[in-house]
């Protein structure tokens, strides 16, 4: 079988929906927690590698000196141009391995909305998601790194994705979620939740009525991004 590499920095946070179409198409997923177990195979492996969200701060390697590690590895592997999807925080940690600045935004992106995509984002994987509500989650925002290609805006953000080439994708929202689990975000993010001042039933409700498109959006970008790999 084909192998899939990700690294976990939160354990509700996982491959949700791009579960399934994973396993149809004959991969073998492997999680890595980060600060927890040794990422060196994950990052030097030239199988393909998510790195999915979290609720902490790139910046914040003194509070998580992991990260120090984490980002050093990303780095090797980015120059090495291997395959690599990152959503969130992965995004993030991408767009400061490649030299762009990380650091927290001017609003609370927390709910479901619609994408801006860029004619680069229309000829992408990220064209199935064009004209569809998305879940966004995040409080820090990043600068486009000089190597990376702009696919997608939102209403509070002008970075929500980029790429470099094929091989390295890059998203701050989340099209992996699985609204059907919805529950463990919205209890294991209570006290951001509670602080951002989230309406919590707007947020479930909108989740289940967006939930089914996103997932056939969702899965059909993984599927696209994947048959562009170049095989190994």
């Amino acid at each position: 079988m084909k192998k899939i590499n990700v690294i976990q920095h939160l354990s509700f946070e996982d491959l949700g929906i791009f579960t399934e179409t994973l396993e149809n198409n004959h991969y073998e997923i492997h999680y890595f927690q980060a600060g927890v177990d040794d990422l060196t195979s994950a990052f030097k492996s030239k199988q393909p590698l998510f790195i999915l969200g979290g609720p902490i701060g790139v910046y914040e390697t003194e509070a998580y000196p992991f990260l120090i590690d984490e980002i050093k590895l990303l780095k090797q592997r980015l120059a090495e141009n291997n395959a690599t999807f990152g959503i969130c925080l992965g995004a993030q940690l991408i767009a400061q391995a490649l030299g762009g600045k990380v650091y927290a935004g001017h609003h609370k992106e927390i709910g479901w909305g619609k994408l801006q995509l860029s004619d680069l984002g229309l000829a992408s994987s990220l064209r199935f998601l064009d004209g569809k509500n998305v879940l966004h989650w995040h409080g820090d925002t990043f600068d486009l790194p000089t190597q990376g290609a702009h696919l997608a805006s939102s209403d509070y953000y002008k970075n929500q994705a980029f790429c470099i080439g094929r091989h390295i994708l890059a998203v701050q929202f989340h099209p992996e979620v699985n609204t059907q689990e919805i529950e463990k975000w919205l209890i294991g993010h209570t006290c951001e939740l509670n602080k951002a001042e989230i309406n919590l039933h707007k947020l479930r409700e909108e989740s289940s009525l967006y939930g089914a498109e996103l997932k056939q959006a969702g899965q059909l970008m993984l599927k696209d991004w994947l048959n562009n790999l170049t095989p190994l």
